[in-house]
């Protein structure tokens, strides 16, 4: 499993980014697609996950300013992220979660830094 996550780059806050994630080497069903950061000096943290059927799950922290979605005939996962803060600025992960095994892959990580 291969996921390829790229869109980061430098914003200046009450701005938007939209960060994509290609997955390959696997299928896209029966898993749970996600989003993680880890900002400077600090662990990584949850930001958004979904499944195929559900509502999507979001941290307090970016619920309503951010939409995790996916097309899984393209096999991605995007995060739109609007209404930037500085406190958003991190390294974005992207992780797939297979329900058959329980195990996790990461992609590489996309660095988002917000300006104020």
């Amino acid at each position: 499993v291969q996921l390829q996550a790229s869109g980061g780059g430098l914003v200046q806050a009450g701005g938007s980014l939209r960060l994509s994630c290609a997955a390959s080497g696997t299928t896209f069903s029966m898993v749970t697609m996600g989003w993680y950061r880890q900002p400077p000096g600090k662990e990584r943290e949850f930001v958004a996950s979904i499944v195929s059927g559900r509502d999507p799950n979001y941290a307090d922290s970016v619920n309503g300013r951010f939409t995790i979605s996916k097309d899984t005939a393209k096999k991605m996962v995007y995060l739109q992220m609007n209404s930037l803060k500085p406190e958003d600025t991190a390294v974005y992960y992207c992780r797939l979660r297979a329900w058959s095994t329980n195990r996790a892959f990461w992609g590489q990580g996309t660095q988002v830094t917000v300006s104020s």
